[in-house]
Order: C-alpha cells, then structure tokens, then sequence
C-alpha cells in the first residue's frame, strides 16, 4: 500500500518523526496480527507489504494514520490533512508478486536519490532492506520467511536476496506494480461490478495484481459481499431501522442511542449500531457520523468496539425481532 503527504509535502521532518511512525506501526501489527513484509518511508510518503491476519486491513491503517497524523500536528504545530486522500491499497496473488513487490519498495531510496547505492541502501535505516541485510533489526518485520525463498543457510540467502535486488535496478519505475487504474477510474468495488453486470469489457485491474483467476476469484467474493449488503437494503434495512432494532436487542430507547453516554448498555448499543451499519449496510463512517451527531473518530472507535459486541449476537437476532 502507498500513502502520500498532502500535496506532496513532508510526511517525516527527521528522525524523530520516523521511529514514532515504525514504533505505531509495531503496536499496530502486533494488536492485528498483520505481517509487514516489506516497508520504505520517504520523505512525503511510505509503501507498506502486508500480508493480512483475520482483522481487516483497515483497522491497522486507520489506528496507525490517525495515530501518527496527531502526533505530527502536535509536534510540529501545524494543523489540518496530512494525507493525501485515503491510502491506495493493491491486493496481489501472493506467489507471483510477494518477491517482485518486495525488491520494488525496497529500491525506493534509490529511485528517490536518497542513497546513491546499494552499500549505502544496504545500510539505510528507513527501509525493511536494511533488517533483510541484517545491518539493523525490527523483531516485528518479517525475514525469515522471505530469506528462505533464496536459501536455507541465512549468509547464502542475504547474499542471492541481494543479486536479486541489483538485477531489478535496470527495471527503474514499475507503474505494473503502483496499480491505481480501474478501480479508481470506475467508482471503487461498486463500478466494477456495474461494469462486469454489464458486460463491459477491460484489459485487466491495476489494483488487483495476479493471473486471471485470481482476479476472478477476488471479483467474486467481492461481488457477493455487495449483493448482500444490497439485499439487506432492499428488505428496508436503513439506519432508522436498526437503531431500533438494536434498540430493543439492548433495551434502551432511540434518543439514548443518539446521544453519548457513559452507561455501559447504551454506549454498548452505539458500538453495535456503528460496527453492524458498517459491516452489514455498507454505510460509510461519514454517514454513521451524520447521523449520530458526532464526529468520525468516535465511529471509527465504536466500529471496532462494536465488533467484539456482536460475536455475542448474530444479525438474524435483530432480524426476528418484532417488526
């Protein structure tokens, strides 16, 4: 995934601001169980390589850039978006791109003319290249794993993991790698599928990288996760409708829902009510926010709340209940 300043501007001012972004990164990835796998931070953006455990990638994404984007507002006096829109994530088919994506982020420096060459990349502390070489360690990285794809004996695999990296030096800008194309240009998940419903043809998805069935099977699943969620709008599932209904699973009143509170039902209520909008409805944060009246970083909390709540219940508990 990629994430750019606002503008192009400075995300990292020194080196301060860099070890509190990995040291949230870290909590992040241990709270997830994510694997980071590859990672570069450039002055106005970072790439990140993923692999996700049984929690949604966003849910490390969100607590890491908001985490951060606070911190550096409050340390450098200065206030507003740091971002540049929302992060630009590419899903791949693993086998085929894990090695290629890792060499790719991990020449930024390079590219960028922050290191003049691989001595000095190899020795770059802003870069998971350096903890593969093993000049630096981040016990939260993954390397083990990824050096014994090119040997079993560690010096053996540092040294071919290394000619691999050089050979992609003549490669320079790999736009077959960055993505950003049809999912972008379509509308999100939603205009894809419009445009397969119609039988519209395209040359392949730049946010999806990997052989035809992969990204069949990834249209796939995506596809069936909208239809439910356009199911349940069908049947009348607007927000009005499940505040009630959680409402009366909770056994508080709507008004108390709608309004903060520190007593544990209703603000156990309002986590639901904000995790079951999201996952089930498909309704943004901004949405949930509006018609809350407050602000998205309580949503974005009561969503991730809310979801340990609801592996106590299941939707059809609000489905049976009285009409």
């Amino acid at each position: 995934m990629i994430v750019r300043g606002l503008e192009r501007r400075e995300i990292y001012k020194d080196a301060t601001d860099r070890k509190e972004f990995l040291r949230r990164l870290e909590k992040g990835l241990r709270e997830t169980g994510d694997q980071c796998y590859g990672w570069v931070l450039m002055p106005n953006h970072f790439h990140l390589l993923i692999r996700s455990g049984t929690k949604p990638l966003n849910e490390l994404m969100r607590g890491l850039l908001t985490g951060y984007a606070l911190y550096f507002n409050r340390r450098h006096r200065r206030s507003g978006y740091l971002y540049q829109g929302r992060y630009k994530s590419i899903l791949c088919q693993e086998d085929a791109y894990l090695l290629e994506l890792v060499r790719y982020i991990h020449l930024n420096p390079m590219r960028g003319r922050l290191v003049k060459d691989l001595i000095e990349l190899n020795k770059y502390p802003w870069s998971g290249h350096s903890v593969i070489m093993g000049h630096h360690k981040l016990p939260w990285q993954e390397t083990g794993e990824l050096l014994s794809m090119f040997g079993q004996k560690k010096c053996e695999a540092v040294a071919r993991y290394l000619e691999f990296v050089k050979d992609g030096l003549a490669m320079g800008k790999r736009d077959d790698l960055t993505g950003g194309g049809l999912i972008r240009s379509a509308g999100g998940w939603e205009g894809v599928l419009l445009l397969k419903k119609a039988k519209e043809r395209w040359q392949g998805d730049e946010r999806i990288l990997g052989d035809g069935d992969f990204v069949s099977q990834i249209l796939k699943i995506s596809e069936e996760e909208l239809e439910r969620k356009e199911k349940l709008r069908r049947e009348g599932w607007t927000l009005d409708k499940l505040a009630e209904r959680v409402c009366e699973l909770m056994s508080i009143k709507k008004d108390e829902l709608l309004r903060r509170s520190r007593l544990n039902n209703i603000s156990r209520g309002r986590a639901l009510f904000s995790y079951w909008a999201s996952k089930e409805l498909g309704v943004s944060g901004q949405e949930i926010a509006k018609y809350m009246g407050i602000s998205n970083g309580p949503v974005s909390k009561g969503i991730r709340q809310g979801e340990k709540i609801a592996k106590n219940y299941k939707l059809k508990d609000i489905m049976q209940l009285r009409p």
